[in-house]
């Protein structure tokens, strides 16, 4: 229904400061203020949904630096379980920050906050039994190991791409690395903000002689490991 017309003689509305709320929307996001809520569980659960997919759910988080190969391993991985038959979902870093998290900037805060929504999301792929493939840069080691701390039992397989900074700025696909030199972009992992690498990962990729593995090998590595612990049967 369209507005009425506001005439001089209307009652006035105030509205409240503007600056107010757009300053704390990150700070109101982050707490949790709910209250009176319960957990609904339903009669169909992770259990039933592995067994009707045929495969058990998990969490596939890949990290490193930009440039490092993330989202091509992403993609690679994902082709190779759909040629067998196992449902996946990457959820891409860039990719979200255009929807779910387009409100975050790359301050620490608002970094530990992107990982934070994107591990609970995360999480209820796996719920759903689907793995699912998270590709950030997630350079902080404590967002990560919360987002482990997330799932049940060894359902978080974190994988590193150790590629080197010099590789990674000279692939330089996005040109952002050149930004961050020129002083463009400030706050860039790897330039000006630390990166730090998994202490106890499960999978790490790495050059091998100097020589990068190729997408299909990067994928391979995965699926042997989603293989050899279960994952891809039920």
């Amino acid at each position: 229904m369209p507005y009425p017309h506001h005439s001089p003689n209307s009652p006035q509305i105030q509205i409240p400061n503007l600056s107010f709320f757009s300053g704390n929307l990150f700070a109101m996001a982050t707490l949790s203020n709910s209250t009176n809520i319960f957990w609904q569980d339903c009669q169909i659960g992770r259990a039933e949904r592995q067994k009707l997919l045929n495969q058990k759910g998990c969490v596939v988080w890949i990290t490193g630096l930009s440039g490092s190969g993330k989202s091509t391993l992403a993609c690679s991985l994902s082709r190779e379980l759909y040629s067998r038959g196992k449902l996946s979902y990457v959820l891409d870093g860039d990719n979200l920050r255009h929807g779910l998290n387009k409100d975050l900037g790359f301050k620490a805060e608002e970094r530990t906050e992107n990982i934070r929504r994107t591990g609970e999301v995360a999480k209820l792929f796996a719920d759903a039994g689907l793995i699912c493939v998270a590709s950030l840069i997630s350079p902080y080691r404590r967002d990560r190991d919360t987002c482990r701390s997330m799932l049940p039992d060894a359902n978080f397989i974190e994988v590193f791409m150790n590629m080197p900074l010099e590789l990674c700025e000279a692939r330089d696909p996005k040109g952002l690395y050149k930004l961050a030199r020129a002083g463009k972009i400030k706050g860039f992992t790897g330039i000006d903000d630390p990166y730090e690498p998994p202490l106890n990962c499960e999978i790490e990729i790495k050059q091998d002689g100097g020589v990068c593995p190729t997408p299909t090998v990067m994928a391979g590595q995965v699926v042997t490991y989603l293989e050899k612990e279960g994952f891809l049967e039920h």
